[in-house]
């Protein structure tokens, strides 16, 4: 008896997807020569046990906020212990397989450096929930439209990527840059605000509304500065080594001092110093420094009536 057609289909299927996942493998095969030149495929770190992990963080510093619902006084602090043995667990497991990644990298001291940078950073946890305290009080200080602190901690985007921030920058200047850049950009997908983990942010920080802000990895900000939307600190050029290859980790973005607000649109480009309590207008394009409580704003537009 012929086959059904059912069974044409089925046939065309599979022989379809043999030579696909053929043409991959050749592919990936191709790629991973190029980016490991010959040695053994390393393991990467998972994405989604980064983003999970990051998560648990964020409720292990607010567990009002985003632990379980049904915590109590008296049940908090063993959520808080529980949660913190398994992220140190976790995070030395993701730190160990970043630093296999290495081409040098050998087992047993990535192992003993992970679990090293795993503790360390559990001991940093109680600066970064210091530090955020402040970005909450001044969101609710800076925005009238805030009712209470803990709608602040909840609902405002730009308090939610400064405390991303805060935990990705201590992977960072630990050395563990992948790790750090995966929790970036989880944060950067969920509040539209792209913020590299090596950005150097002072207590006090405030980023109203938010969306498409950009701080590149080497800028520097003070204490109780407040951007809004639309706000890039960013690179001017990009440093090669004569080569056409970039040069990496060059000062290249700007600096901004204590107290300073930049409204909505404003540009500030390069390795230039915006000087404390300066004023940035919106929409400015910023390449030069700005003198301590200077403001700094385009031109007046001008109203022209058509004639009647």
């Amino acid at each position: 008896m012929d086959g059904t057609p059912g069974d044409s289909i089925e046939n065309e299927d599979a022989a379809l997807i043999a030579g696909l996942t053929e043409r991959l493998r050749l592919l990936r095969i191709v790629s991973q020569q190029r980016r490991y030149h010959g040695r053994p495929v390393p393991l990467l770190p998972a994405k989604r046990a980064i983003t999970d992990l990051l998560h648990d963080i964020v409720a292990a510093l607010y567990p009002r906020h985003f632990g379980p619902q049904d915590l109590t006084p008296g049940t908090t602090d063993a959520f808080i212990a529980q949660m913190l043995g398994s992220i140190r667990l976790r995070l030395a497991d993701l730190v160990t397989t970043e630093l296999m990644l290495a081409p040098e990298a050998e087992a047993t001291r990535a192992g003993a450096e992970g679990n090293a940078i795993s503790r360390a950073f559990l001991e940093r946890l109680v600066i970064i929930r210091d530090l955020h305290d402040t970005d909450i009080l001044a969101a609710w200080q800076g925005d009238p439209s805030a009712m209470s602190l803990d709608e602040v901690a909840f609902c405002f985007p730009g308090v939610a990527a400064i405390l991303h921030h805060r935990i990705a920058h201590e992977l960072y200047r630990a050395g563990i840059g992948m790790i750090a850049r995966i929790m970036a950009e989880q944060s950067h997908s969920v509040t539209g605000i792209d913020i590299h983990p090596g950005a150097r942010i002072g207590p006090a920080f405030f980023i109203d509304h938010g969306t498409g802000v950009v701080i590149g990895e080497t800028a520097v900000i003070g204490r109780n500065v407040r951007l809004y939307q639309q706000v890039t600190l960013g690179a001017r050029s990009f440093q090669d080594d004569g080569s056409g290859t970039l040069v990496k980790g060059q000062p290249r973005h700007p600096q901004v001092g204590d107290d300073v607000v930049i409204y909505a649109g404003a540009t500030i480009l390069g390795r230039i110093t915006v000087g404390q309590g300066a004023v940035i207008g919106g929409g400015v394009w910023l390449l030069e420094d700005v003198a301590p409580g200077a403001m700094v704003a385009q031109a007046r537009p001008m109203l022209r009536v058509a004639p009647g």
